[in-house]
């Protein structure tokens, strides 16, 4: 384990903390501790900490269950310590511990522990990542879904919440009632205007809960955009051993991430922010070209990468990216799907930025699993794919690699690669109707799936008969018969 008695000795290569460990004070509450949180949100935190002290980081799970209480176990057994290894395409690596992270709460465990944290004018931000499908909007109307039971408790229970929305609203309550200010809620999830979608949710729910209070929280709180960008895998057993013999650490929460690293954030926030302009992050007025860039090359080409790479049964992103087939659809992609109607930022071009993309998904330190990264496809495809989708579709653009992309998701959810492997797909929003549609034996049911409502509207015939075709063809001969040309 890494401690705070453990940091007087640390192997050397290693760095510490570069502040007193205890000076440092609360100033950020955290709901959802995953691996890119601490290796994007923490890592900028931990490099303005030596200047600033006051904001520290405290973590909140929002799930109970054995592996939660582990998880919180772990985090509390290391005082939130955690070592990050970064490391480049070219094999160099750099370890540091980090700090940012100083308290972890399960919230289930102690909800009002987490509450008075919220109410404590000390927060003056409460950030997130609880995934693109973790905003709870009706994919149907594209409002809050107030028919989620678990709100649907929040909200008949609101001084005793469960979902993230019902402690944000009860938390800003408590600020309200007390005539303090509120604080900023951060988004921090690969979703286009991920504040706009955030404003979205916790008003929905504030104002299903107390219409004056949504009114207070919508002017006095902040919900800044940004585009957040580090590719960070999941850590197994495996590369957690390895990680510790290369380090020399003892660590029970082991972190690696590529050295690349960008966060772009509008700078809007209620009650002062850290000064993380000095660790790298880019304030704008608006986030909009980078959002496009990010999300419709990295993320588009990672699904378009990963859903046939699982068919196929390559388990790792470098390994799907050496393949000259998969990677030649991907730049395919990339070149004559997406650069054509993107505009880039001042400053940045397209096909540097490709570049960079295929360099980074090529680093086989990372070993990011190719299952992780098609995980919650549905709503991926409605984040990343739809402005590609829709543009096609208007424009009567060649639609032969969005259908082979839409072909390989389906085909992919059955469970079964190529090779004869077996695999569960993640798709955290689909209800037993979705699971039967990604099972159903014919080509054309599986196209009703909430992953293409986004472009329903439009004239889509064409694509879908492609789709269709294209999935008889994997079925028949395999993913690489049915490659575009």
């Amino acid at each position: 384990m890494i401690t705070h008695e453990t940091l007087k000795s640390l192997p050397a290569g290693v760095q510490a903390p570069p502040y007193d460990i205890n000076g440092i004070k609360p100033g950020i509450v955290h709901f959802g501790v995953g691996n890119f949180f601490r290796a994007h949100e923490a890592f900028y935190v931990e490099q303005i900490l030596k200047d600033d002290p006051n904001w520290g980081i405290i973590g909140v799970g929002l799930t109970g269950g054995d592996r939660s209480k582990k998880k919180a176990e772990e985090f509390k057994k290391q005082d939130c310590l955690f070592s990050l290894t970064e490391t480049a395409p070219s094999g160099k690596s750099t370890v540091r511990v980090m700090g940012a992270l100083r308290d972890y709460l399960l919230a289930p465990a102690d909800p009002e522990a987490v509450l008075k944290h919220l109410s404590d004018p000390a927060i003056r931000i409460v950030s997130m990542t609880i995934t693109e499908g973790g905003y709870n909007i009706n994919e149907s109307t594209g409002a809050f879904d107030l028919e989620n039971a678990a709100v649907q408790q929040d909200l008949k229970t609101p001084e005793a919440p469960s979902t993230i929305f019902g402690y944000v609203v009860e938390g800003l309550r408590r600020r309200r009632d007390a005539g303090g200010k509120a604080f900023t809620i951060m988004s921090c999830d690969n979703l286009r205007h991920n504040g706009n979608v955030a404003r979205k949710a916790f008003l929905g729910y504030a104002k299903a809960r107390d219409p004056e209070l949504a009114k207070w929280i919508e002017e006095n709180a902040t919900f800044p955009n940004g585009m957040v960008d580090r590719i960070t895998p999941t850590v197994s057993s495996e590369i957690a051993k390895r990680l510790n013999e290369a380090s020399g650490l003892s660590d029970d929460l082991p972190l690696v991430a590529e050295d690349f690293h960008q966060w772009v954030l509008e700078d809007s926030f209620a009650d002062g922010r850290p000064a993380l302009e000095k660790a790298g992050v880019q304030f704008v007025d608006d986030v909009t070209d980078y959002e496009h860039v990010k999300i419709r090359m990295l993320n588009a080409g990672h699904i378009m990468l990963c859903f046939p790479a699982v068919l196929v049964g390559y388990e790792n992103v470098d390994e799907a990216v050496r393949d000259e087939d998969l990677r030649g659809n991907l730049e395919n992609f990339l070149n004559k799907d997406v650069i054509p109607t993107l505009e880039a930022p001042p400053g940045m071009t397209l096909e540097g930025y490709r570049d960079s993309v295929i360099s980074r998904f090529s680093n086989p330190a990372m070993a990011d699993q190719t299952l992780r990264i098609s995980g919650d496809g549905s709503s991926k495809i409605q984040v990343f794919w739809t402005e590609t989708v829709r543009q096609a579709l208007e424009g009567k653009r060649d639609l032969s690699r969005i259908a082979f992309g839409m072909a390989a998701y389906l085909e992919m959810l059955r469970g079964k690669s190529e090779k004869g492997g077996t695999y569960e797909p993640f798709e955290p929003t689909f209800g037993d109707q979705q699971k039967a549609l990604a099972k159903a034996d014919d080509f054309e049911s599986a196209l009703k799936l909430p992953a293409f409502d986004a472009w329903r509207d439009l004239d889509n015939a064409t694509l879908n008969e492609k789709v269709i075709a294209l999935r008889k063809i994997i079925r028949e001969k395999g993913v690489k018969a049915a490659l575009p040309a």
